[in-house]
């Protein structure tokens, strides 16, 4: 019988959860920014260039994405057979929400010629008007390969700007496009803070503002950021990301000192993708159980934006 009342599920849902996987010959793929315990339950835990590898390579029978929408698409689309289901579908994304596909098109429109590198934090129709795909943690590697060119990049302005600053180049045409999360800390904060802390590092995801990068120490992917805190056990760090890298960093140095970046608004858990929390481990277990809901992407439009992923892929070795 399928069991999706909450008084129906069992008391332990990490065992009941690590038997539905087995029985059901399923792998969880889980991003760093998930809670904990999800974390904790995950086959692989990465970030979004780590899950796409993962993706690529997995052997299963169905795959169970923690994370949000378009990492739930991407794994769909390098795994056409294997069902991808999600524990809510309304995890969604503010940079692929705000970048609709028929207002790009129109935008790649208005700049004929220009070659579109698209951050992968889009949906699959965004995708496939590019020409290659990035993430944080090749961003700068990928956009090389288009010097002498005119590119687009999105959706992330400010990912964007640290591109340009990384690459010498201001000649972006650039999506406006911003991560609800990182550009939500408090630069006027994170300044106290450092005065708090004078032998903190600061380490900060170039998603933020550029008050908040011009008072990093050092600016990364979300992979980066936890292998410099984890390589500087001693030294406390103030981290501006999602605080779901302090579970990651913790495991491999249990005593690390660590603060968050504060954000605008005191009052709020502004640095919590909301997003990416509304997976929870009821909704974990429901999904193994009930094997849904399922991501799809119609098969004309996965097969045209699996040309600039499997590209990256290839380039990122």
């Amino acid at each position: 019988m399928t069991k999706t009342d909450a008084g129906e599920r069992p008391a332990d849902l990490e065992a009941a959860i690590q038997e539905l996987k087995r029985e059901k010959g399923a792998v969880i793929l889980a991003h760093f920014y998930q809670e904990s315990e999800i974390q904790d339950l995950a086959d692989v835990v990465g970030d979004s260039l780590a899950l796409a590898r993962a993706a690529q390579e997995i052997d299963c029978r169905m795959i169970v994405f923690c994370g949000v929408h378009f990492m739930a698409e991407t794994a769909a689309i390098l795994n056409p057979g294997i069902p991808v289901v999600v524990p809510d579908l309304e995890a969604g994304c503010s940079l692929a929400d705000g970048c609709p596909p028929e207002e790009f098109k129109a935008f790649i429109a208005d700049h004929p010629g220009a070659k579109v590198v698209t951050y992968i934090n889009a949906s699959a129709g965004v995708k496939a008007m590019s020409d290659l795909i990035c993430t944080s943690s090749n961003a700068v590697e990928m956009v090389k390969h288009f010097e002498g060119e005119k590119v687009i990049l999105a959706p992330d302005r400010h990912l964007a700007r640290w591109i340009g600053r990384e690459t010498g180049r201001d000649d972006f045409i650039v999506w406006p496009g911003a991560c609800i999360v990182h550009e939500l800390f408090s630069a006027k904060g994170l300044a106290k803070l450092r005065a708090q802390h004078p032998d903190a590092e600061v380490l900060a995801h170039p998603e933020c503002d550029q008050a908040i990068l011009d008072q990093a120490d050092f600016i990364a992917s979300t992979t980066g950021i936890i292998a410099r805190a984890v390589a500087s056990p001693d030294r406390p760090s103030i981290i501006a990301t999602e605080d779901g890298v302090f579970h990651a960093i913790r495991k491999q140095v249990p005593d690390k000192v660590l603060y968050q970046a504060p954000g605008m608004d005191e009052s709020c858990a502004c640095n919590q993708c909301p997003y990416m929390r509304l997976n929870t481990l009821e909704k974990l277990y429901d999904c193994l159980l009930n094997e849904g809901p399922t991501v799809t992407v119609p098969e004309e439009l996965a097969k045209q934006a699996l040309v600039p992923i499997e590209r990256m892929l290839e380039l990122s070795k």
